[in-house]
């Protein structure tokens, strides 16, 4: 099997540029527009959802569970002041709503969240498996 190199056409100035384009603001600082970045990663006893949200304080995010999906959302309105000119600004604190399918072995009653240093943090704990029975059976 041969290696393909890939060469990367974009410079460091190109991709500043293209990171401080006008409409970052309408995206909420994030370029997809899809909200704040997650992690989500499997653990053996949980699942665990990590969502950077720094510029927020734990009051105004609102997380749902309903019809096994998950619900992250915040109406926290970007509150610049109105006479201030900025030379540059990149720092965009709109509102966001995320939603995730929940998996039925998760234990929905025992969802926790934690928020530290702008990290949220919704930790899914697994249902405990129904234990096998093994019985052997004696043929009469």
């Amino acid at each position: 099997m041969t290696l393909i190199r890939w060469n990367n056409p974009w410079t460091l100035s190109s991709m500043m540029d293209e990171m401080m384009r006008n409409d970052a603001r309408e995206t909420n600082g994030n370029r997809c527009g899809c909200g704040p970045a997650t992690n989500i990663m499997e653990k053996e006893d949980s699942f665990v959802i990590e969502m950077a949200v720094p510029g927020f304080r734990k009051d105004e995010i609102n997380i749902n569970f309903e019809d096994d999906t998950l619900t992250i959302s915040s109406e926290k309105e970007d509150n610049e002041k109105e006479n201030t000119e900025f030379t540059r600004k990149e720092f965009a604190y709109g509102g966001f709503s995320r939603s995730f399918s929940i998996p039925e072995s998760v234990n929905a009653e025992d969802i926790k969240a934690e928020y530290n240093n702008g990290i949220l943090s919704i930790i899914l704990p697994k249902k405990e498996e129904e234990k096998k029975m093994n019985k052997e059976i004696a043929i009469a």
